[in-house]
């Protein structure tokens, strides 16, 4: 197989000669050319068909979200996009997400990062990622709104059902497609373990919570878990959970990394396993890498339940892959049908209750 074709997009022309270098010192890896705006992106990308595009989120003239559009719209290619973290630039990347880029990374000090090369490992494994993605699988997601009844008040739960989500590619897309639909009143709390960096994952709790009828947030140190909510890990920080005077609580921490990731699922999987009493169910969603393959092995020993994403409707089907290759999944589900087989185990789960 040839060297990945990748077009550097990046107002800043420090930018455009630093990100070439540092991806060219990768063998698998060949820079095409570079643009210094949405427009140049858009003529280069139809000329020279690039394999990836790494795509800066703030340009002048025409942003990154606007290109990404026109690019996915009449020359579908995968796309990286690279963002300075900032409350808006989080919010405009995860935009990119529904608009089809297939993955983000964040430059480490702002939109002119003199220290770009502290993510060259980073960005070169979600190139090489991206250059695997069938795009047909990428296009225009907008996520359906959904009707939060005031009337309808959580019920107080005792003994629910822990389930933990994990996932990392295509997981912001993957999890706008499954948990807005979860009903709000199943006896389940749930742990979400999405690989994003930090700052990042605030945002992404936010937007998932406008869209579902469960409430969903960022997880806090200490927080008691509680039926109809969803704590989504923070960036750079692992997740378990503590028992303490009969509830659970939320216990956040920097332990090293686990498989190069934190937070890491397997962390969390472990946690519960060793810890939670009850019933425990695990959902692992597209992404690359095999993380959550341990956790769930961890878990099935526990009695707990796996479910998994299947090969279509993943982004990239690397971790539930490594599940269902263990022999651990009891089902697989399309992203479409995960609520409905969610709903099924928590029921079988439960006896119906």
């Amino acid at each position: 197989m040839g060297k990945t074709r990748v077009l550097v997009v990046d107002d800043s022309a420090f930018m455009r000669k630093v990100i070439p270098q540092m991806l060219q010192e990768d063998d698998e890896i060949e820079v095409i050319d570079t643009a210094k705006d949405g427009q140049e992106a858009i003529k280069k990308t139809f000329e020279l068909k690039p394999d990836v595009i790494t795509l800066d989120v703030e340009m002048p003239k025409m942003d990154g979200l606007t290109t990404l559009g026109y690019i996915m719209s009449e020359t579908p290619t995968p796309v990286i996009m690279l963002s300075a973290y900032t409350p808006k630039g989080a919010e405009t990347t995860l935009q990119a997400l529904e608009y089809g880029a297939v993955d983000f990374v964040c430059k480490p000090s702002g939109e002119i990062s003199i220290d770009i090369k502290k993510v060259k490992e980073e960005l070169v494994k979600k190139i090489k990622a991206a250059a695997t993605t069938d795009v047909s699988k990428l296009t225009f997601f907008t996520p359906e709104k959904v009707e939060k009844k005031s009337g309808d008040k959580e019920k107080e739960v005792k003994d629910f059902i822990l389930v933990t989500v994990a996932t990392s590619t295509g997981g912001p897309r993957a999890l706008s497609e499954f948990l807005p639909k979860i009903p709000r009143n199943l006896p389940a709390a749930y742990l979400v373990v999405q690989h994003m960096s930090q700052g990042f994952t605030k945002t992404l709790a936010e937007r998932l919570n406008s869209q579902s009828l469960i409430s969903i947030k960022e997880a806090e140190e200490g927080e008691i878990i509680t039926a109809g909510k969803a704590y989504v890990a923070p960036g750079n920080y692992h997740m378990e959970i503590e028992k303490e005077g009969g509830q659970y609580k939320i216990a956040l921490n920097q332990k090293p990394t686990r498989l190069g990731v934190r937070p890491s699922a397997d962390m969390t999987l472990f946690s519960v396993a060793e810890k939670f009493d009850g019933k425990t169910l695990a959902v692992v969603l597209t992404g690359m890498g095999k993380d959550a393959s341990a956790g769930a092995e961890r878990l099935k020993a526990k009695k707990g339940v796996i479910l998994a994403q299947d090969k279509n409707s993943s982004v990239i089907f690397g971790m539930p892959k490594a599940v269902i290759d263990r022999g651990l999944a009891d089902e697989v589900s399309s992203i479409s049908g995960m609520k409905d087989a969610l709903v099924s185990a928590i029921e079988r789960i439960t006896g119906g209750k």
